[in-house]
């Protein structure tokens, strides 16, 4: 296969979330015919609700101030799907992702053929993963969680040091209803033997998570969330230290935007720390110029063209909606036009409380996902009182930001929020142009 009929060989299984099938014996199966990739170097695994991407990032960065080979996996992606490998920070090539889509198709049909159980769109992608980790000859391999973890694909690479970030509700329909069942899917990541990193959790978490570890007998790191705020870098940076057990890491400029950054930070740091204590190379230096060089797109992420500022974040359930409320808040003294998009399965009334009272304009889109809400339902979404004339219906996302552009006030920041598929398709016409010429 080239990369276009790997890309729709893949599509063709499925979308990822509404084809998914929660459980590890297909990929154990598909890793074990591809010959275990996964035990040819060492593993990391970021689980959590929010912050798990951002963490992943951080720690990519550090250690490749130190010189590791790394392999970053992650999800969803933005534009292409080539976004979810990199190989020191750099995207898999398209050639050599359909080269290894083909050795993983292989495999996956041939287990069909045996057990009639073929591996899904994100199991496969997975593997190409690990594969393409393999091939590379990385140092270690840094994996976020796609969903919940017990059951996740990324678990199967029983990886030696695990992380878990801030645990809230989200994915009800597949990982429970309350906060203590989802943290016990999550707190299943952790195994004997294996290095626990612990972000601060609320109660209800925190003591499933403690409970897990006592059960596999992992004495956990909980990292603290007593974080030192020294002011403002340039662009609306946090300026802060870090302490620890092992070290102080004074006056840090996080490259990624927003005070929760800080706590994925922390995180970031304590895994960078017990990296070293496996016998990594990775320095006091390395560490702090990680944290001030990583980026995360979509992720407060500012794009200038021209006169106008846009700011995409994916803040697709309450928490992320109630970070990106607080950035607004503290940071944006201009007018605010949102262009909104979200999933059927998220909680719209919480983010809609926190996110719609801050524009100015409410552009409503539909973006192309099988699971997205329509712009009318979105709509129904907004209190009474805010009136119809700042809420405007658009077909598709290009014509959503053509309104937005076209409507926007001298200096009006115009923020793409919601849905990581909006931002996506979002980022893909600002990247391209093609808003410009609409």
């Amino acid at each position: 296969m080239n990369f276009d009929e790997s890309l729709r060989y893949l599509l063709s299984l499925g979308h990822e979330t509404l084809a998914m099938k929660l459980g590890l014996a297909n990929i154990k199966r598909l890793l074990e015919r591809l010959g275990d990739p996964h035990k040819s170097y060492f593993v990391i695994q970021i689980a959590g609700t929010n912050g798990k991407g951002s963490t992943a990032v951080m720690l990519d960065s550090v250690c490749r101030r130190a010189s590791l080979n790394t392999g970053l996996y992650t999800s969803p992606h933005l534009i292409s799907l080539t976004e979810r490998i990199r190989i020191k920070s750099s995207e898999i090539a398209p050639a050599d992702f359909a080269r290894i889509a083909t050795l993983v198709r292989r495999e996956a049909e041939a287990m069909q053929m045996e057990s009639g159980a073929l591996p899904t769109f994100f199991e496969q992608v997975t593997a190409i993963a690990l594969v393409a980790f393999r091939e590379c000859k990385v140092d270690l391999a840094i994996l976020e969680t796609g969903l919940g973890g017990r059951l996740d694909a990324t678990t199967a690479a029983q990886a030696a040091t695990i992380a878990i970030t801030p645990i809230s509700i989200d994915h009800q329909e597949h990982l429970g209803e309350t906060l203590a069942q989802i943290a016990a899917e999550k707190a299943a990541v952790i195994r004997h033997g294996a290095t626990a990193i612990i972000a601060p959790q609320q109660a209800a978490a925190r003591e499933v998570i403690e409970r897990r570890c006592r059960d596999e007998r992992v004495t956990p790191r909980f990292v603290s969330d007593a974080v030192i705020l020294k002011g403002m870098c340039d662009d609306e940076r946090l300026r802060i230290t870090i302490k620890t057990d092992q070290d102080v890491y004074e006056d840090v400029c996080l490259g990624l935007r927003g005070k929760h950054q800080t706590v994925n930070a922390t995180v970031a740091v304590a895994l960078a720390e017990s990296l070293r204590a496996r016998g990594f190379a990775v320095s006091h230096s390395n560490i702090t110029e990680g944290l001030e060089a990583a980026r995360h797109a979509g992720r407060l992420e500012k794009i200038t063209r021209g006169a106008q500022t846009y700011l995409l974040d994916g803040a697709h359930n309450a928490d992320g909606a109630q970070s990106l409320r607080a950035y607004l808040d503290e940071f944006i003294r201009a007018p605010v036009t949102v262009i909104f998009a979200l999933m059927r399965d998220k909680d719209l009334q919480s983010i809609a409380q926190s996110l719609f009272p801050v524009a100015r304009r409410l552009i409503f889109a539909q973006i192309e996902n099988p699971r997205a809400a329509t712009p009318e339902m979105l709509a129904r979404a907004v209190p009474s009182a805010a009136g119809s004339s700042k809420i405007t219906l658009a077909p598709n996302s290009a014509e959503a930001l053509r309104i937005a552009r076209e409507s926007a006030l001298p200096g009006e920041l115009i923020c793409v929020t919601g849905s990581l598929y909006l931002v996506g398709e979002i980022r893909d016409l600002l990247n391209s142009g093609a808003d410009q010429n609409r």
